[in-house]
């Protein structure tokens, strides 16, 4: 929206509105352009997610393919990561695990 533009929008807001309701208005409609800007920036966020999780996918398809032998280096990277991804689940769910039987031992102690 140029200058201009925005001159005339605040005119006819001060004419329809009045001088009393129209900074709430202003900054209701800031409030909703706010909460528009976070929604689309969450999407957004969450589609590049998908899709950088589809290309690990992709990937691991190919070096499954390839039997994991003698793979490119964006392969071999893919890989790698996958294998860091699933020992971070794996370790912590180890922990969880272990400080579940230790907190059951501790209740059943008391």
């Amino acid at each position: 929206m140029g200058m201009w533009e925005l001159v005339v929008v605040m005119i006819v807001g001060l004419i329809v509105l009045g001088p009393e309701r129209l900074p709430v208005a202003i900054r209701t409609v800031n409030r909703w352009i706010k909460t528009l800007k976070s929604v689309a920036n969450s999407v957004k966020a969450e589609v590049n997610e998908e899709l950088r999780i589809h290309e690990l996918h992709e990937d691991l398809k190919k070096a499954e393919q390839q039997n994991l032998q003698e793979l490119s280096p964006e392969l071999k990277s893919s890989v790698d990561e996958l294998q860091k991804a699933a020992q971070s689940v794996t370790h912590s769910y180890k922990k969880r695990t272990s400080e579940q039987v230790e907190t059951k031992n501790n209740d059943e102690k008391k």
